[in-house]
């Protein structure tokens, strides 16, 4: 019995951190794979396009989102619209070196609305791909033109930059949620590694510093736990001091002296509209406003514990009632039992 129980709530302390370091790391891994997959830290940090030319490189590379000095523009005479609205005026700059021409769209105010031809302009904005907006205005320049569909795409580069489509606020909205989820998760990742490590850090831990060092009361409870419970159930347990429960749904340690209500609810479980089995909470309320339940026991494990309990400690409160509800209410003067329904 002493080596079975040997460090029992330390080892299932950090059993319990293990298994929730997988949700964390899995949501952090995630958060990582879409600062790849989507170009945020490229809106915040804008790469500088020395060329107008080099828009596919920079598109390979996921940085997307681009501060560029151009010059000599000409309108092209198309607009794009958007929910019956013209947001951008396409604009095109020739490369006479290479022989080919970019597509630019223009924000209405860059342009002043579509003027002919601009000098020099200093823009931020996205590089898009082909899309079927881009296909439709080379349609028409070629008709303009006479040229063939084929012979105006062999001179316009299949990528075009957008101002209207840079769109800042939103670019700094996904950074943070994405930056701020990953260091959510980050964290959590560190303090679970610090429970497991250090379990006396641990939160179940840190409640028993309520009445007295936790290192101490921890050390205490696993002694007196490793010598002989005086009661055990499947994953709660009675010592000389203490109440303890070692649980998949958590971990609580308690001195039976700070104990002053217990009672237990029960919850029916139902799929669909048949009920198949019915489980029983055990609520322990004991003082400096330490809250613990223990769900989904069976009502014998239960009833056996609070039997021992209420003779262990003559000062705790057994059972659901406005009456004891209103004592714990006034020793706890907290607002914790206002809301409390009668439970059986």
């Amino acid at each position: 019995m002493q080596e079975q129980f040997n460090r029992h709530i330390s080892k299932n302390i950090q059993n319990f951190y293990r298994k929730r370091l997988i949700c964390p790391i899995l949501y952090l891994l995630f958060t990582l794979a879409l600062f790849q997959i989507f170009p945020v830290l490229s809106v915040i940090s804008p790469a500088k396009l020395t060329h107008i030319s080099n828009m596919e490189q920079q598109s390979q590379k996921n940085q997307v989102y681009v501060s560029a000095t151009l010059s000599h523009l000409k309108f092209t005479g198309y607009t794009k619209s958007r929910f019956h609205r013209v947001i951008g005026y396409y604009y095109y700059m020739e490369n006479k070196e290479k022989r080919e021409c970019s597509i630019i769209l223009l924000t209405p105010n860059a342009c002043e609305q579509g003027l002919p031809e601009i000098e020099t302009l200093t823009v931020y904005g996205k590089i898009l791909s082909v899309d079927a907006s881009f296909t439709s205005l080379l349609e028409h320049l070629s008709d303009d033109l006479n040229w063939t569909d084929s012979g105006i795409q062999s001179k316009v580069t299949p990528y075009y930059l957008s101002e209207p489509d840079f769109r800042y606020g939103f670019g700094i909205f996904l950074f943070l949620l994405l930056a701020g989820s990953a260091l959510y998760a980050g964290l959590q990742i560190l303090f679970f590694l610090s429970f497991i490590l250090r379990p006396d850090f641990s939160p179940p831990c840190r409640k028993l510093g309520h009445f007295g060092k936790p290192k101490e009361l921890l050390a205490q409870a696993e002694k007196e736990l490793a010598t002989l419970p005086q009661l055990a159930t499947e994953d709660m347990f009675i010592t000389e001091r203490f109440f303890i429960e070692t649980s998949k749904y958590g971990i609580a340690i308690v001195p039976i002296e700070e104990i002053i209500w217990i009672y237990k609810h029960s919850t029916l479980h139902k799929l669909f509209w048949r009920h198949f089995n019915i489980s029983y909470t055990l609520n322990i309320t004991a003082n400096k406003h330490v809250y613990i339940q223990c769900p989904k026991n069976i009502k014998s494990d239960i009833d056996g514990i609070i039997d021992y309990l209420s003779e262990a400690n003559h000062a705790i409160l057994v059972g659901f009632s406005e009456e004891n509800r209103q004592k714990i209410h006034a020793m706890q003067k907290s607002w914790h039992f206002r809301k409390k329904r009668a439970a059986k």
